[in-house]
């Protein structure tokens, strides 16, 4: 077990140093740098005045000592100031991490408590009418996009007929502010984020049950007069959460990033509106440090996924 997690910590290294070496090469691609936006912004700054704040923040160098400058501070623990904020990257990081861990661990627990019992009574009825309606259900909820689903709950429930919020996490009067009023807030983004997520948990439970329903200790388990509870709770349903946690794994990273396109929408400040920001506002401190975390919470995930499907099952072994 020591070599395996040793193992996957230099896996996890090398994966972060070339995902930090794309990130940094991508953005220093992009037209124009934060000198430019400031000299845009700012009438007042002279020719003078720009090339001497490149200097300063070393954007007259190449690329490559740029990163190593940057990747140096890294290692030394310093993630440097948010341009866009004029704040320490971790000081803006913080609160939008909270905000988007509310609202993913939220809509996750939420898809979680839909999908898993469709799955289940869809398996048990193959080929039926309830089969049939919950893959129809889970079909659709895959391919509604998450930007119309939103938009379409928006003008439903809080422009006609004015029940929620339409955006942000709190209200702007006097009265804002509290746990109920967040919670009203939350209500849109969560609702979208969960029907976005029933129909792959659905049908990917369904397809597990199946699979496992196929097999010889079923019939075993039949033969020796196991109950049809406890044959499905006991026996059929703890195999068949093999690949949902596969699953789960791989979506563990998306917890700490926040879900881009929801959060923008709804104007949600976490992590993922946080990213969208930074990368179009050149701030390439904020960006990096936000897209190495969701990169080093998504391999977090896959070896906690993997630690815990070979708990689960004697038959995998961690070599």
């Amino acid at each position: 077990m020591i070599s395996l997690l040793w193992s996957r910590l230099l896996q996890a290294l090398v994966v972060l140093l070339v995902m930090s070496v794309v990130v940094h090469g991508l953005m220093a691609l992009m037209p124009g740098d934060p000198i430019d936006l400031m000299i845009a912004s700012d009438p007042h700054l002279s020719a003078a005045d720009a090339v001497r704040l490149k200097a300063l923040y070393g954007l007259d160098q190449p690329w490559g000592q740029r990163y190593l400058g940057w990747l140096g501070q890294m290692l030394h623990g310093q993630l440097g100031y948010s341009r866009l904020f004029a704040k320490p990257v971790l000081e803006i990081m913080a609160p939008a991490l909270v905000n988007s861990l509310l609202l993913m661990l939220s809509a996750l627990g939420l898809s979680l408590l839909v999908a898993l019992p469709l799955g289940i009574i869809a398996a048990l009825r193959p080929g039926r009418a309830v089969d049939h309606a919950i893959n129809a259900m889970a079909f659709a909820a895959s391919s509604l996009p998450t930007f119309w689903l939103g938009l379409m709950l928006m003008v439903v429930f809080s422009v006609n007929l004015g029940w929620l919020p339409a955006g942000g996490m709190q209200s702007l009067d006097g009265g804002g502010g509290g746990f109920f009023d967040t919670l009203r807030h939350m209500i849109l983004p969560v609702a979208t984020l969960a029907i976005a997520g029933i129909g792959p948990y659905a049908r990917h439970t369904r397809a597990a049950m199946l699979a496992e329903a196929a097999h010889d200790y079923i019939r075993t388990a039949k033969a020796k007069g196991c109950g049809p509870a406890r044959l499905v709770l006991h026996h059929q349903w703890r195999n068949a959460l093999l690949p949902l946690i596969t699953l789960a794994g791989l979506e563990f990273g998306n917890l700490f990033s926040g879900a881009l396109i929801t959060e923008t929408v709804f104007g949600w400040p976490g992590m993922g509106k946080l990213i969208a920001d930074a990368v179009m506002g050149n701030d390439f401190n904020l960006a990096l440090t936000a897209l190495l975390l969701a990169t080093a919470m998504t391999l977090l995930g896959s070896l906690l996924a993997d630690m815990l499907m070979a708990r689960l099952d004697p038959r995998i072994k961690l070599r």
